[in-house]
């Protein structure tokens, strides 16, 4: 009897099976098309915004903080965009941990062709930290002469007005931090598309989509991170996360912690990518779900309420192709790509998109199995080096 009763209720079990899954599959499937819709709506919001702070004309002392390791694609000219600020005053100030960086080579040749720029390069012999990046600034802020600071990837590219309208929101001293949104430059390579695409259609809107749902956000962005320097010392200084990987994340939590708003600005800068293979572009992406994995822990599990190509490709499949389920996968593909122009197009204004667009499916589908791939493991690859990450926090392999 106790036999007999185990087998019917298997059969029960597997006879219901694809109702179960059409059930999830739906449920998964509306919950990432209104995502979808709260990323427009996230935009909208964004782009009607009321600007923060001063109308530019307050213009302090900038120290522009560069920390480099090695060269990255277009990086002279990105060097270049730096000294060509409508601004007053400003110092630009690079860091290397080596003085056989090749970065050094373009640091001198850059103060060559703008000798009137106060361009200055600093060697960062100390090891302050696990974060290379991090122990650099440490080191180049004692050299800072100003109170104001913006520190930037080596590779960011921006407008002769960039300095003045960064700046600007940091007029109120209820604002303790500035940061930019940034679109891919991509290179040829199919991996390097991928990367810029999943800047443009998947992270922004991501980034616009929690300064809504969190009345603000509570983070910066390595694009742009604009601050003073009492606010910076009021947590603990750069010394408070050398050992963190994601320094602009704590940068921002922690200046937000203190009770100060950290604000986007509506500068959009440029992030030139490398030629990254499929297998870089992955590893890439690994490194990045990793990181916002210990960064932002219920954030990424609500990712998977994100994947709409996933639940709405399983519904065709456990519906055995019916009607409704190619209507609901037709829906979620034309509400996923109206959000994806909207955000590129409205926002970052990337010029590169339609070329691109019909491998947003394919993107989406590979970061399903980059986000399962980061749920488990903590090393990392990053600047040549591996590296164990727990807690947010690296240490070397």
């Amino acid at each position: 009897m106790v036999a007999c009763g185990i087998c019917y209720a298997a059969r029960l079990i597997i006879r219901y099976i694809p109702q179960a899954v059409e059930v999830v599959a739906v449920l998964g499937t509306a919950a990432s098309i209104a995502y979808y819709l709260l990323c427009l709506w996230s935009a909208e919001l964004f782009l009607k915004r009321e600007h923060a702070g001063g109308d530019g004309r307050t213009t302090p002392p900038v120290s522009i903080l560069k920390p480099l390791k090695g060269t990255d694609p277009e990086i002279y000219e990105s060097f270049r965009s730096q000294c060509f600020q409508d601004y007053p005053e400003y110092e630009i100030i690079f860091g290397v941990n080596d003085a056989d960086d090749p970065a050094v080579q373009l640091v001198e040749r850059l103060k060559g062709e703008f000798p009137n720029r106060q361009i200055s390069l600093q060697i960062c012999a100390e090891n302050l930290g696990v974060n290379a990046k991090v122990s650099n600034l440490i080191q180049m802020l004692r050299k800072a002469h100003y109170d104001y600071f913006i520190v930037s990837d080596s590779d960011i590219r921006v407008e002769p007005d960039y300095l003045r309208r960064v700046t600007a929101p940091l007029a109120d001293p209820k604002v303790g931090l500035v940061t930019c949104l940034y679109r891919g430059v991509a290179a040829k390579t199919f991996g390097s598309r991928l990367e810029a695409l999943g800047i443009s259609t998947d992270f922004v809107p991501g980034v616009l989509a929690a300064r809504t749902l969190e009345g603000g956000i509570r983070f910066g962005l390595g694009s742009t991170l604009a601050f003073r320097r009492r606010d910076l010392e009021s947590i603990g200084g750069f010394e408070a996360f050398a050992d963190y990987l994601a320094d602009d994340y704590e940068l921002g939590k922690r200046i937000s912690d203190d009770r100060l708003r950290v604000e986007i600005s509506d500068v959009v800068v440029e992030t030139f990518l490398p030629a990254y293979s499929f297998s870089e572009f992955l590893r890439h992406q690994l490194r990045w779900a990793r990181t916002i994995r210990e960064a932002r822990r219920g954030g990424y599990a609500g990712l998977l309420l994100t994947f709409g190509f996933l639940w709405s490709l399983l519904g065709v499949l456990a519906s055995r192709g019916a009607v409704w389920a190619w209507t609901l996968l037709g829906v979620t593909a034309c509400v996923r790509l109206i959000m994806a122009l909207t955000v590129a197009q409205n926002v970052l204004r990337d010029s590169q998109l339609l070329r691109s667009l019909w491998l947003i499916p394919v993107r989406d589908l590979l970061g399903v199995a980059v986000w399962a791939a980061g749920l488990v493991g903590n090393t990392i690859f990053w600047r040549g080096k591996e590296f164990q990450l727990k807690d947010g926090k690296l240490a070397p392999l």
